[in-house]
């Protein structure tokens, strides 16, 4: 899908922080870094996709965004507004424009309200449509995502995991958002209701114009709809790279070593895994120097002293040193 050159939302040096109790008897308390600097542009009408291990700071992420945990530092700017400086009542207007979809559908639906009062809801919060107009647009929603206006009456038990991630997504686009941040949005759904939701949400872009960062583990359904692709690693983005690049030609040896662990569909054509050593290194206590180096088949003595910089590839960027012999 084409985009415009027009960035709708900025992330300029984005640092988030959780604080913790040092220990039982201490009074200080530790900072652990969990998303560390980091830099990312979404175009107008473009998919970003966010890939890494669990822990990695993905779902970290979507919630600094929206600002539900709030960042330590850096910029978040929508359509030329930082609304990390925005108080509570300036950022509850432009809260309708960014939606964020959950991983888990039923942990976001009131398990007390049917679901016409759940997509009913942000409606009446911050529109002036009369009951009569809400339960027209309600209808019309629900027949965009592929729930028929008969489950209206229904109440989140009484749903499948499909219709109630549509649900979901009706919800979310009842206040005519333009930017979605989409948290796995299909990990707790069977197979072949995932790909029902990745073409619905391809169709609901095109409509709706919308942008989508769309942040998940799995790198398959990530190369279905995706139009960019960001790696991550302990809250860094290390690669960011056009899709079919970067699966056909990664640059940074995480993404290769998270590629080579995808399945392959051609049972006869067998690739090389690469098995990385070690675990994940905790976000309270860093390594120096390239994050990943304690991991790395390629590590350099520089690697382990100096953080490599921003390297540009042939569609994206990386940062290793490995591009620099």
């Amino acid at each position: 899908m084409s985009f415009t050159s027009n960035p709708i939302i900025s992330l300029k040096g984005l640092t988030i922080e959780y604080h913790m109790q040092g220990g039982f008897f201490s009074r200080k308390k530790q900072s652990i870094r969990v998303i560390n600097n980091l830099d990312l542009q979404i175009f107008t009408g473009e998919t970003i996709g966010i890939v890494g291990e669990s822990g990695c700071g993905k779902s970290t992420l979507a919630h600094g965004i929206c600002r539900l945990v709030e960042p330590t530092g850096g910029e978040v700017v929508f359509k030329g507004t930082d609304i990390l400086k925005l108080n509570k009542s300036e950022l509850r207007g432009i809260r309708p424009n960014i939606q964020l979809v959950f991983q888990d559908p039923f942990s976001s639906l009131n398990p007390r309200m049917n679901i016409l009062e759940l997509v009913a809801e942000p409606l009446r919060t911050h529109s002036k449509f009369s009951s009569n107009e809400i339960e027209g647009q309600i209808e019309n929603l629900l027949n965009k995502v592929g729930v028929g206006s008969e489950l209206m009456n229904r109440y989140p038990h009484q749903l499948s995991g499909g219709q109630a991630q549509r649900v979901i997504l009706a919800r979310a686009l009842s206040l005519n958002p333009s930017f979605i941040i989409l948290d796995e949005p299909t990990s707790a759904l069977d197979v072949s209701v995932q790909a029902q939701i990745i073409n619905l949400l391809i169709q609901l872009q095109k409509e709706y114009s919308l942008s989508y960062l769309f942040i998940s583990h799995d790198l398959t359904l990530v190369q279905h709809i995706a139009t960019r692709i960001g790696v991550i690693y302990l809250g860094e983005i290390v690669e960011l790279s056009a899709n079919e690049t970067l699966f056909e030609a990664p640059q940074h040896p995480y993404t290769q070593a998270l590629l080579s662990a995808t399945p392959l569909p051609d049972p006869d054509q067998k690739g090389k895994r690469i098995v990385l050593e070690g675990n994940v290194p905790s976000p309270a206590n860093p390594p120096p120097g390239c994050r990943f180096h304690v991991r790395c088949p390629h590590v350099m003595d520089i690697c382990r002293v100096q953080p490599p910089g921003l390297h540009q590839t042939h569609a994206g960027w990386a940062k290793c040193y490995l591009l620099e012999i």
